[in-house]
């Protein structure tokens, strides 16, 4: 296992994070999601720890909130330092009725960091995520609520989820301007099967310094090679029967599928596992988030640390996965070429 920096900053987190969405669910979406009892919880949690996962990721909205409860209590179970462990949690979807029972206000975001610590059985947040972007609310206020738990002592360091890149560069300017808590990662949807973020959000991230957190590496499951052409699992039931999300251009993804499991058969690894490693030789991404539903699960997705793919494994995944051109990256690349040391375009 590997770690990497947050962002800019000096906290290490693991390369794999464990995902605690699974945990809780008993009706509707969540259970859908998963069910996973405080039991097998706490051998999740146990596993990841002795992998040498030291990052957990969850939020209030999961399982309306029974995930943080579950969450808090394996810790205690399992025995884990406190400070061994860098824990993560998210504010901003709906936990309340009324018209503030959700999004990022100074209130709901004070409110739910209380809520959030408690069902956590913990002093301190050491990440967290705003769990989406709030146009009813002013950017300067939500960060400016960030910052009084920064402040506080209760939050260690702020991110957030589901952003776009002008939001997110906004929001540093202001933070930055009004010395407030910057935001150190994104959480965001990054796969083979989906690489949009390439087009404006990865190249704003490792301009600013910015952490990458990746949620659903495989696709909700598509990508585990487990489903036909159809979407239907080859053996069992998998989590998109049910839950078919999120959004995948279906074709492309069964291209990424096919050229994967060569890989998998040479490396003799799961296709699911060099899905994951593929992301992990981004060099944008600080850590991917892994969720299971059973311990077979957790550890094929553990072993894909273990994978190593050599630049032609790179080159053939790159080519089957490539975007299609779109303005203005394709114009930006005509102009700035020659700034790159190739020949200067000639005088007319």
């Amino acid at each position: 296992m590997r770690y990497n920096p947050l962002g800019r900053t000096g906290l290490f987190v693991s390369e794999l994070c464990l995902g605690t969405m699974t945990f809780g669910g008993d009706q509707g979406m969540w259970g859908r999601i998963g069910d996973l009892s405080q039991a097998q919880a706490d051998a999740m949690v146990g596993s990841a720890i002795e992998a040498g996962i030291n990052f957990i990721d969850t939020a209030n909205v999961y399982s309306a909130g029974l995930s943080e409860r579950i969450t808090g209590q394996a810790l205690r179970n399992v025995g884990v330092p406190r400070e061994e462990i860098v824990l993560a949690t998210k504010v901003y979807g709906r936990i309340g009725a009324g018209p503030n029972g959700v999004g990022a206000s100074r209130s709901h975001i004070l409110d739910q960091a209380r809520a959030s610590l408690k069902r956590l059985q913990t002093d301190h947040i050491d990440l967290y995520q705003l769990h989406g972007f709030d146009p009813a609310t002013p950017i300067e206020e939500t960060l400016e609520a960030m910052d009084v738990l920064v402040r506080a002592g209760d939050v260690r360091y702020v991110g957030v989820s589901n952003w776009a890149a002008w939001h997110i560069a906004r929001a540093l300017g202001i933070a930055e301007r009004r010395n407030l808590a910057p935001i150190r990662s994104l959480q965001a949807y990054y796969t083979l099967a989906g690489r949009d973020l390439e087009r404006e959000i990865v190249p704003m991230l490792a301009a600013e310094q910015v952490g990458l957190l990746v949620w659903s590496p495989l696709a909700g499951g598509l990508l585990s090679g487990k489903y036909d052409r159809d979407g239907n699992a080859l053996s069992g039931e998998g989590r998109r029967a049910g839950f078919d999300f999120p959004p995948v251009d279906r074709p492309r993804a069964f291209a990424v599928i096919d050229a994967m499991r060569p890989i998998a058969a040479r490396l003799e690894c799961s296709v699911a596992q060099v899905a994951i490693a593929w992301l992990l030789h981004q060099k944008v991404v600080t850590s991917v988030i892994i969720g299971a539903r059973t311990a077979a699960q957790l550890a094929d997705n553990i072993g894909a640390a273990a994978v190593t793919l050599d630049a032609a494994d790179l080159r053939s995944l790159d080519a089957v996965s490539a975007l299609p051109a779109e303005y203005p990256g394709w114009m930006l690349e005509r102009q700035g070429a020659y700034r790159q040391g190739d020949d200067p375009p000639a005088r007319s």
